[in-house]
């Protein structure tokens, strides 16, 4: 297939070549003490928080749409091929996975794309921009589980807290579990895209950053912000990010998920700033229907962003100081929770916990990105493949 930057063949070839048969096979499986050889999409900026675990194995590929950004990835991997274009990325020979770090409106396609070859894949967050998308996500996963290792960059998933919380809950801590609540704090101020403002530098393809979203007019809004927080500077807006419910929402959401064992939600309900058709809203209150499963009942859990929050269980815990947590309320008590830390409150008359019997601690996941590589080569299992993670983010 020929390139093109033509924006409408983009998003037509790439839907159709993401819905497709796979059409190589993957050949890391059976190579334990091998290295992996894998491509790094957008190469900077989050990317670097990676560079180091990646150094471990091959990297063979480099591609991001700031030429400049390339030349700093090809300085910690002088090896690697680069690349600007996605899809010929892709194409190299010899690939066994991808590492992708671009945008966020490009996720599901790039993903979508690489598991339809076979490849492996580590995303990070959101894998998608909306329900159709993360249903496309983990329905191409759920085709290629077999063969593939996929995990969701919300890498502080591997923090001993997220255990410890689930094994808490489960085994009745709090008595029978009621009520859920997440929240973030974030706020934001934008009324609309930003305006035409001169035109790209030379060394940045603005047609490959913008890839499947609707034409905008280039602005360098768009790649301002100190590296590893540049999303900021792009998420908020509708074509390009979902704000807070895809940024910090998936590691908040991820806390609730993990210790519910969730599903897609039954009933939604949501109330926030009027809809505005250019930004996401800065306030929003979702309530979702969890279904029950085989160790608790049905269940609500809440999202709130830009500032609600549940009320405190107690005078102690100031629950406007936790930018990002969640709250736990059972029968008999309630737990409070950020990502390393976790409030234990008992409640009524069954207050010492003589009922709970901590069961044995599930041992560290180690290092996340080292949990996917291992899956990679040998049992293909991760705590935060597509078929978890897809449902997440398509509930967000």
């Amino acid at each position: 297939m020929k390139l093109t930057n033509n924006r409408r063949q983009f998003i037509t070839t790439t839907l159709l070549t993401g819905t497709s048969a796979s059409i190589l096979p993957t050949t890391s499986l059976g190579l334990s003490n091998q290295k992996l050889n894998i491509a790094l999409i957008g190469a900077h900026g989050r990317a670097k928080m990676h560079y180091h675990d990646l150094k471990t194995q091959n990297v063979t590929a480099l591609c991001d749409v700031n030429t400049h950004n390339l030349a700093l990835a090809k300085a910690e991997f002088p090896n690697a091929k680069t690349y600007q274009d996605w899809r010929d990325c892709l194409d190299h020979p010899g690939l066994d996975a991808i590492v992708c770090c671009t945008t966020d409106h490009t996720h599901a396609f790039i993903s979508i794309w690489a598991m339809n070859r076979g490849l492996h894949v580590f995303c990070e967050k959101p894998v998608a921009e909306c329900v159709h998308e993360a249903r496309l996500v983990r329905q191409t996963y759920l085709k290629n589980r077999h063969r593939l290792a996929t995990q969701h960059g919300t890498q502080r998933h591997a923090h001993p807290n997220f255990d410890r919380l689930s094994e808490m809950i489960r085994n009745g801590a709090i008595g029978e579990l009621k009520d859920v609540h997440t929240w973030g704090n974030r706020t934001h101020q934008i009324t609309g895209y930003p305006t035409a403002n001169g035109t790209p530098p030379a060394h940045i393809n603005y047609d490959l950053w913008l890839g499947p979203a609707p034409y905008h007019p280039y602005n360098p809004e768009y790649f301002s912000g100190a590296p590893g927080a540049n999303c900021l500077q792009w998420n908020v807006y509708h074509d390009f990010g979902s704000w807070q419910v895809g940024d910090m929402g998936s590691h908040t959401m991820d806390l609730a998920w993990n210790a519910l064992d969730a599903d897609c939600p039954t009933q939604i309900a949501a109330k926030g700033d009027a809809y505005h058709p250019e930004v996401c809203p800065s306030t929003l209150s979702c309530r979702f229907d969890i279904p029950a499963n085989d160790w608790r009942d049905a269940i609500r859990l809440t999202w709130n962003q830009g500032g609600p929050r549940p009320n405190s269980p107690s005078k102690a815990i100031d629950l406007q100081s936790i930018g990002h947590g969640a709250l736990f309320k059972g029968t008999e008590g309630i737990i409070v929770a950020d990502f390393r830390n976790r409030f234990l409150i008992p409640m009524g008359d069954r207050a010492d916990l003589s009922r709970f019997t901590p069961p044995t601690p599930r041992p560290p996941i180690g290092g996340f990105m080292q949990q996917w590589f291992t899956a990679c080569k040998t049992n293909l299992k991760t705590d935060c493949d597509f078929d978890y993670a897809g449902k997440m983010i398509e509930t967000l």
